[in-house]
């Protein structure tokens, strides 16, 4: 496999790629503490990158004390490096999941104008990438929650305030539930995928073109119409009904 270390566009590198998916791993718990890293040429297979890429990357985590090495034996993760996994709990049933909502309308709207502000062209590729695959979903009538998520997620981090991101990568699993749910009730309306798709396309063009209000309207005016789709107007009147259905 090639050297890829050196990127060939303004796009984010496979290294800082490869380190950033470690580094959310080792803070989320996903390792304990002083277990053995997978050996460089397991982690090279698993990310599909080279050799080389994998050893910047061990390398930058090392520099940020969040793994140690032993000669001979390979990297292993500190103990001060790690943290509980945020207690947002688990989406227990409706209620829930609409104060996951109204948790979203009071972040995700300033997230979008900060990133009209403050985006770069990575930031703006990532945003256009996810953009794409809800595209190539709606065109088959699908609804693409791994995708949706990936956007909003691309949008927090294109803020330039880690807190954004942080509080997005904590909640996927809730959101998940929420995005679930509502690409159900999009397929029992004609053009439902297709309006939905639409407003993340005005989302994105709102942040490329830097115009934070509008960007934090739409996307206030986005999460309140799919709160609104989903719950149908009933409103706290299922507060202890379980949830059925799970990502």
């Amino acid at each position: 496999m090639s050297d890829q270390r050196e990127p060939t566009s303004g796009r984010r590198s496979l290294g800082e790629m490869v380190y950033d998916q470690m580094q959310r791993a080792i803070k989320s718990g996903s390792y304990q503490a002083d277990e053995r890293l997978p050996t460089e040429h397991e982690l090279a297979a698993e990310f599909q990158v080279s050799r080389p890429i994998v050893r910047d990357a061990l390398q930058k985590l090392r520099e940020q004390g969040l793994i140690y090495s032993r000669r001979g034996a390979g990297s292993f993760v500190r103990s001060f490096g790690l943290r509980q996994p945020l207690g947002f709990g688990q989406i227990e049933n409706i209620a829930d999941l609409e104060d996951c909502y109204d948790f979203r309308l009071s972040v995700e709207p300033g997230a979008a104008a900060r990133a009209a502000e403050r985006h770069n062209e990575e930031d703006l590729q990532l945003i256009k990438s996810a953009l794409k695959l809800l595209r190539d979903a709606t065109n088959r009538r699908r609804h693409h929650e791994d995708a949706d998520f990936q956007f909003h997620l691309a949008i927090s981090q294109a803020s330039g305030n880690r807190y954004y991101a942080t509080a997005m990568e904590a909640l996927e699993d809730h959101i998940a539930v929420g995005m679930q749910f509502h690409g159900l009730s999009l397929k029992a309306t004609p053009d439902g995928l297709q309006h939905v798709f639409e407003e993340h396309r005005a989302i994105a063009e709102a942040i490329e073109q830097r115009h934070p209000e509008l960007a934090r309207d739409l996307m206030r005016q986005h999460l309140t119409g799919s709160r609104d789709r989903l719950f149908e107007g009933k409103r706290r009147a299922t507060t202890s009904s379980p949830m059925t259905a799970t990502k």
